[in-house]
């Protein structure tokens, strides 16, 4: 009986997918109305943008009489001294946003981790940034950094540290670091409610027990907190990752992507490229470029998801 309902269980699991489909058809009738909006909302503009980036579309044309010239588009695209410049500052600006933003956010969950008086107040304050409009706080963080009128230059003058404001974002050397900064306040929070709640499930039998046997604070964080906090830290980082390489809102309002395309990331060159240009078939490539690149980062996520999910039903 057992080695029968081993081979029924294999036929079941061997079973193709049409097959489980169509046994399933009813359940699909009560999504079909979403699926059909999704494919013509996600689908069908993913097609057409494919597509398009085979296709020359000079200003002034219109998009029925593009002109077809194969992979020109991502020959030009990859051949292009500014699109590496793009892809260089994207490097940067996703790499140290998300680091920075992971380490900052991490260290101020272990602080309100514990308690202490105020500890409410301090974490409502702390969660600003992230509840805030981005467009708010990018026009906030233009007038702080205005080289005329902004605070900071105030300040640095007011106390005899400068002999004039600084040019935070209109100097080609300080542009990106200081939007950076900008995207690192505004992202921390995110990281620290998400590893906050990583911290909840930390047994704290086991902390105790790891101080019992002579374990000082930094053992209990290496050996009992972080690998606890090990799939949380990755979902986290993807996520920053995701939300970082396809940010638009800080850099384009701050600085339009300038000055000398010194603050263009990617996305940014993007809508400069397909809005203020009207070149929408190298937009369009680009566009794909983009798009395989967060599928590649959408799959690593997924999988991490799995893993935890794996890992529960062990449990």
């Amino acid at each position: 009986m057992t080695i029968v309902a081993g081979k029924t269980g294999a036929r079941r699991r061997l079973r193709p997918l049409p097959g489980k489909i169509w046994e399933h058809r009813a359940d699909y009738a009560y999504v079909l109305p979403a699926i059909a909006v999704m494919l013509i909302v996600i689908a069908y503009p993913i097609y057409y943008t494919i597509e398009l980036s085979f296709f020359n579309t000079p200003p002034g044309l219109q998009l029925r009489d593009k002109i077809f010239v194969g992979f020109g588009n991502y020959t030009a695209i990859l051949t292009s001294p500014v699109f590496w410049k793009v892809t260089s500052n994207t490097l940067i600006w996703t790499l140290a946003s998300t680091f920075i933003s992971f380490v900052l956010g991490f260290a101020c969950a272990l602080a309100l981790h514990r308690e202490f008086v105020g500890r409410g107040v301090l974490r409502a304050i702390l969660i600003i940034p992230w509840v805030i409009s981005a467009v708010a706080a990018s026009y906030i963080w233009k007038w702080i950094y205005h080289s005329d009128f902004g605070i900071i230059g105030a300040v640095l003058v007011g106390l005899g540290l400068a002999d004039r404001p600084p040019n935070f974002i209109d100097s080609v050397s300080t542009v990106l670091p200081s939007l950076i900064v900008v995207n690192i306040w505004r992202e921390f929070p995110f990281a620290m409610i998400m590893m906050m709640a990583g911290l909840q499930t930390v047994p704290e039998q086991l902390l105790r027990s790891a101080k019992v046997d002579g374990a000082n604070a930094w053992q209990r964080f290496w050996h009992v907190t972080f690998p606890h906090l090990r799939n949380v830290s990755t979902v986290t980082i993807l996520l920053l990752a995701v939300a970082n390489f396809n940010s638009f809102i800080i850099p384009w309002i701050m600085t339009g992507g300038g000055p000398s395309n010194a603050s263009h990331i990617w996305i940014t060159h993007i809508y400069e490229l397909a809005f203020g240009r009207q070149r929408w078939g190298v937009a369009s490539a680009y566009s794909v470029l983009l798009f395989l690149i967060l599928m590649t980062l959408g799959y690593f996520y997924v999988r991490a998801l799995s893993g935890n999910e794996r890992k529960d039903a062990g449990a």
